[in-house]
């Protein structure tokens, strides 16, 4: 399937070209043309590719930036205790709008990211490699395709996810291959020690695609010549999408420690109102810190932000800031597993909180009801997704502040909101309120407390609420007992 027409994103570089070595010039590299563009790699025994992940201080590139030696120790005492010989997961279902390394990744060059997992499979003696992917993604096809292609040190296969923002949750991953609903497990299990937290119960030793991609990197050049670019605490280079309002995202290859401005110079952008750094898990910088910002966890880190997945949005001045938060708040909410208080009661009520503000006609409460909502969900949910969620929306709500006062206390801000934030399109089912026939009976709040709430004056606060899968159940009860037929569910492609 080399050069078959894929719908990916546009790929840049600052040199060297590591992960993106022969993109320039191939929409996809076979296991020939990878042969050719990126030198063999010999194999490394357990404790050789061990030190070589500490000596180029390799981290995890979805998110924690967990230290992947620490990880790999970790699976591996477990498997000598059990003995049970680990599994090797490749984490890929990337299910942030703002993010496409990972994809690209899979679907450009997948051997690059193979090599890295069968490296650690054949060093570690794993049992079985399995690849995560979002169903529907090029990936779907490219890592079969690529599978098939090549020696393999122990078997190898393919699973696919329902492209939603938890699935890429390490928990949730697992859970899918398990062959679970793909959303967090209730309770925090590592992978690494097996049981319930492995696929099969085995240890498990699980990273995402450009962590299996950059090992493999660092089995070919060594430590020294690794290092030769990026900073000495990580070494280097990292992938970032970078998303450009009107077009689609582009992934650049950047040394570490690169500054943020000339890479948005290189993409057409400038800081604007704001810059999103981390994705929809990250945070926001005030213009005039971005532009010198270091591309690094430590620099970003020193800011306040946190370079998460890699994902970048710089928010242009012509589109409200508050009104383009609002929407992903929303669906950030929707995305939730609803396992725990924070996602169930916390991340809703924030996202109404800021759906009133947006229309100019809160009440100062209300900005301190959802600061209240938002920092009750950090640090108490069942996985990341409200700290994440939290730490996106208080760091918004701090760099527009003065958007946010014009909100709370006049007219608005005068600007439509473009929808420059990337969102997948509406699914799923919506409530929709007809207050000709509502007569503030407050049965649905009753019944459906988690979609529904009501306002002072016992009718519902919205006309139309976004329904999570996880709230069906109640929206359908909502419907079945309202006394005046008021509450009707409508389902979207």
């Amino acid at each position: 399937m080399n050069d078959a027409p894929l719908k990916l994103p546009e790929v840049r570089w600052q040199d060297p070209a590591r992960l993106t070595a022969g993109l320039e010039s191939h929409q996809r590299l076979d296991l020939a043309t990878h042969t050719r563009v990126h030198a063999t790699v010999r194999p490394w025994g357990r404790e050789g590719l061990l030190a070589l992940a500490e000596a180029v201080r390799l981290a995890g590139r979805g998110g924690a930036g967990f230290p992947f030696a620490r990880k790999a120790r970790a699976t591996l005492a477990a498997a000598d205790r059990t003995g049970m010989p680990p599994v090797v997961v490749v984490n890929g279902a990337e299910g942030e709008p703002a993010s496409a390394k990972d994809k690209m990744l899979l679907a450009r060059a997948p051997h690059l990211v193979l090599d890295g997992a069968c490296l650690a499979a054949a060093a570690f003696g794993a049992e079985e490699i399995v690849i995560g992917v979002a169903a529907g993604s090029p990936g779907e096809l490219s890592v079969p395709a690529a599978l098939a292609e090549r020696e393999l040190p122990c078997p190898a296969r393919t699973v696919c996810l329902p492209e939603r923002f938890v699935s890429g949750e390490s928990g949730a991953l697992i859970r899918g291959v398990n062959g679970l609903p793909a959303v967090p497990a209730p309770l925090k299990s590592r992978a690494a020690g097996g049981g319930t937290g492995g696929v099969r119960q085995r240890p498990t030793l699980l990273s995402n695609a450009e962590t299996w991609a950059q090992l493999a990197i660092a089995a070919r050049l060594g430590p020294d010549a690794y290092a030769a670019v990026g900073t000495a605490d990580e070494p280097g280079t990292v992938l970032l999408t970078v998303n450009r309002p009107g077009a689609g995202p582009l992934v650049a290859e950047v040394p570490a420690g690169t500054r943020l401005g000339p890479v948005l110079d290189a993409c057409g952008l400038r800081p604007g109102a704001g810059v999103l750094v981390g994705g929809y898990h990250g945070a926001w910088l005030h213009p005039s810190d971005a532009a010198g910002a270091s591309l690094s966890r430590a620099g970003l880190a020193a800011l306040g932000g946190t370079l998460g997945a890699g994902a970048i949005v710089a928010l242009p001045d012509d589109t409200c800031p508050l009104g383009e938060i609002a929407q992903v708040a929303a669906w950030l909410a929707a995305e939730s597993a609803g396992q725990c208080g924070p996602c169930k009661r916390g991340l809703p009520a924030a996202a109404e909180a800021l759906a009133v503000l947006v229309t100019g006609a809160a009440e100062p409460e209300v900005l301190e009801n959802a600061r209240r909502a938002l920092g009750a969900a950090q640090a108490g949910g069942a996985c990341s997704h409200p700290d994440g969620t939290a730490r996106f929306v208080l760091t918004a709500l701090d760099v527009f502040s003065e958007d946010l006062d014009a909100h709370l206390f006049g007219p608005g801000c005068g600007r439509p909101v473009r929808g420059v934030l990337p969102l997948p399109p509406a699914r799923g089912a919506r409530l929709e309120v007809d207050w000709s026939r509502c007569t503030g009976h407050g049965l649905c709040a009753v019944v459906a407390p988690d979609v529904i709430r009501l306002g002072p004056h016992g009718y519902p606060v919205s006309t139309t609420i976004p329904v999570a899968p996880w709230q069906e159940h109640g929206a359908r009860r909502a419907v079945n007992q309202c006394p005046a037929l008021a509450v009707r569910l409508r389902r979207r492609a």
